[in-house]
């Protein structure tokens, strides 16, 4: 397989890792590790749906308010909630398991907990009123901001299988451990240059900054909870990125 290929193959495997879209089939995967670079070129993708809603929306004379909660809701769709599924998780283990394991099986139960709940509305509350408070200052900025915000908060993750170790013996946490840092450094790169062309290189810095110190907390913390990342902790990390952003640009 030819380098192009091999590229081209990481990123159809980062897109049916990280949303529903229809991405193909394929006969030889390569490993979950190698393709965490394209994780920001698909949260581009999913964030230039929900920007496109969003302009759309805004054209046909939908209020802010109402256009911003259906580009949210068409990047939920774009990724199945996959992000929101593992923040609920994590928010339910984390806050109601009274050990390790405990916390890891209550990770795995489908059901939503209290705490699951609290952490979606905050998450999707925060995100919501962040961009309907853009979009009414200005609809390009604000679609600028989804797409920049898809990009940068995914860019963490690949550093995150690459330095945690696997909290479960099973799982994509434990399929991607131990990234090559020159993978994750590469996926870094793109989101550091997809984001400062979007909303310029002096809020790359904030928001950047901002997400880094966040999910390094995040990232302590699922060490202290549960000795490691997983899925859901991977998820998790993305929204509560995704959050602070929008703290930053929305301030």
């Amino acid at each position: 397989m030819t380098p192009l290929r091999t590229r081209l193959a990481e990123v159809q495997l980062a897109m049916m890792l990280l949303t529903r879209l229809p991405a193909g089939r394929m006969a030889d995967a390569p490993a979950i590790g190698a393709a965490v670079w394209a994780f920001p070129l698909v949260g581009a993708l999913v964030g230039g749906i929900g920007a496109t809603v969003l302009i759309g929306a805004m054209a046909l004379g939908i209020a802010p308010p109402l256009a911003a909660g259906l580009a949210l809701a068409a990047g939920i769709l774009t990724t199945g909630g996959l992000h929101e599924d593992g923040l609920a998780d994590v928010a339910d283990g984390f806050g109601g398991g009274r050990d390790r394991d405990r916390k890891l099986e209550i990770m795995r139960d489908s059901r939503i907990g209290s705490y699951g709940g609290l952490a979606l509305i905050l998450s999707l509350g925060l995100r919501w009123q962040a961009l309907a408070l853009l979009a009414a200052q200005s609809p390009k900025l604000a679609a600028c901001a989804l797409i920049a915000l898809a990009i940068s908060s995914r860019a963490g993750l690949a550093f995150a299988l690459h330095w945690m170790p696997a909290a479960r013996s099973d799982g994509m946490g434990k399929s991607a451990a131990g990234t090559m840092l020159a993978r994750a450094l590469a996926g870094l790169a793109l989101a550091l240059l997809g984001v400062a062309v979007l909303v310029g290189p002096q809020a790359v810095v904030l928001v950047f900054a901002t997400q880094v110190v966040v999910q390094t907390i995040f990232a302590r913390i699922a060490l202290r909870q549960i000795g490691g990342q997983s899925g859901d902790v991977l998820g998790a990390m993305q929204q509560l990125a995704e959050v602070a952003g929008w703290l930053v640009l929305a301030r």
